[in-house]
């Protein structure tokens, strides 16, 4: 992580217990590879995106693409095939410049393009693989209905024979790039159980309209999804799974994405209070000097350093084959909610400052709060754990 101005011979104010020295040489310069091109290329015109509500997609993802960014994780295909704690500290780079481009990178690798990958033929491989890991097509990923969010199982939408063929109908909301797909990766009810579908681009009887009025992911692209009678052929289905082993498997390596992303997102406020407290000069001195402004920073310190030891530690299980998603889901409910606690700290400590895009720390508590409610919310993972505490279900 990078550091502030520790006294010599002193601890990085920024990673205390200096966890970034958990990483290895490789992880560490794919840490600093993804912190240059948001430093570059993201912060300048995040504020403005952020305000304006806009997100250069087509401009950004080949370029994202260009890094090896997208489907990372996954291997052949033109994927670089990285390990689980690469793929982490590169969502941490990401969501530390705006959870906006971590959500479209999670998207685009963990649920489109992992959908494809884990249960999708050859072919529909061949065809989507390498141009969504270069960042030539956009994918999205369709499964949350304007009624049915924590529970997939009662969708609406459905897909139906018509001959060797399939029919499409429904409708999902809140799909991060969708209006921007090339393809969208759309589950469905069907006669043997809930089934993915490859939707592309034009497809007849598919549109997709943006979400507009949003207070957070400002600088994402949401959308909902309507299916009008869409007629798809035999080969538009996923033929490796069915039921909702394939959607869920897919959100669990995208909340994996979040676990990490959330902490730079933490990160990015504490340094931005401890930067504004050391030269915000109130009563003859720094605000830094004060006790409540330190008890402010130190708490957010521990908590970052926690958040980043759980994050560092589900990826070494995860690299072990044995992470679970009670691992992923503690990893989740946990970071957000620190992430969030964070942020508000941190705009406390900025005054009326931290309310503006000239700062970054109210931007992220925004974003935050939907961070805190997709791929899960924070009840669905309390149950989630609890179940795996108890042996017991609670979800109804």
């Amino acid at each position: 992580m990078p550091a502030s101005t520790p006294r010599p011979g002193g601890p990085d104010p920024i990673d205390l217990l200096a966890v970034g020295e958990l990483l290895t040489e490789e992880e560490r310069l794919i840490q600093a590879t993804v912190r240059r091109f948001a430093d570059d290329r993201i912060r300048p015109q995040i504020a403005d995106w952020f305000e304006r509500g806009a997100f250069p997609v087509r401009e950004l993802a080949p370029e994202l693409g260009k890094l090896g960014l997208l489907g990372m994780h996954l291997d052949g295909y033109g994927c670089a095939g990285a390990s689980a704690v690469a793929y982490g500290v590169a969502c941490l780079e990401l969501e530390a410049a705006d959870s906006g481009l971590r959500s479209f990178v999670s998207v685009q690798g963990s649920l489109a393009m992992r959908a494809i990958h884990a249960f999708g033929s050859e072919e529909q491989k061949q065809q989507w693989l390498p141009d969504l890991a270069a960042g030539r097509a956009i994918g999205c990923f369709a499964l949350t209905e304007p009624d049915f969010g924590s529970d997939p199982a009662n969708m609406r939408t459905t897909a139906r024979r018509k001959g060797e063929d399939w029919v499409l109908s429904g409708s999902k909301m809140w799909i991060t790039n969708g209006s921007e797909a090339d393809v969208a990766v759309v589950w469905a009810q069907t006669e043997q159980g809930v089934r993915g579908f490859l939707v592309p681009r034009g497809a007849r009887g598919f549109t997709a309209t943006d979400v507009h009025g949003k207070l957070s992911l400002r600088a994402s692209v949401t959308s909902e999804l309507a299916f009008d009678e869409v007629l798809l052929p035999a080969n538009a289905v996923l033929p490796g799974v069915s039921g909702l082993r394939g959607p869920l498997s897919c959100l669990n390596e995208a909340r994996y994405g979040i676990l990490w992303g959330t902490v730079g997102a933490a990160r990015d406020c504490y340094q931005a209070a401890l930067e504004y407290a050391k030269g915000r000069v109130q009563f003859g001195r720094p605000i830094a000097a004060f006790q409540l402004t330190q008890e402010k920073l130190v708490e957010m310190a521990l908590e970052l350093e926690k958040a980043y030891l759980v994050a560092w530690r589900i990826g070494r299980l995860k690299e072990e084959g044995r992470a679970r998603p009670a691992h992923v889901s503690f990893g989740k409910l946990n970071n957000v909610r620190t992430a969030l606690e964070i942020a508000r700290s941190a705009r406390t400590v900025l005054g009326a400052n931290g309310i503006t895009t000239a700062y970054p720390v109210l931007r992220h508590a925004n974003n935050l709060e939907s961070v805190l409610t997709y791929e899960g919310t924070s009840e669905i993972h309390t149950l989630i754990l609890g179940e795996a505490i108890t042996g017991e279900a609670a979800y109804q």
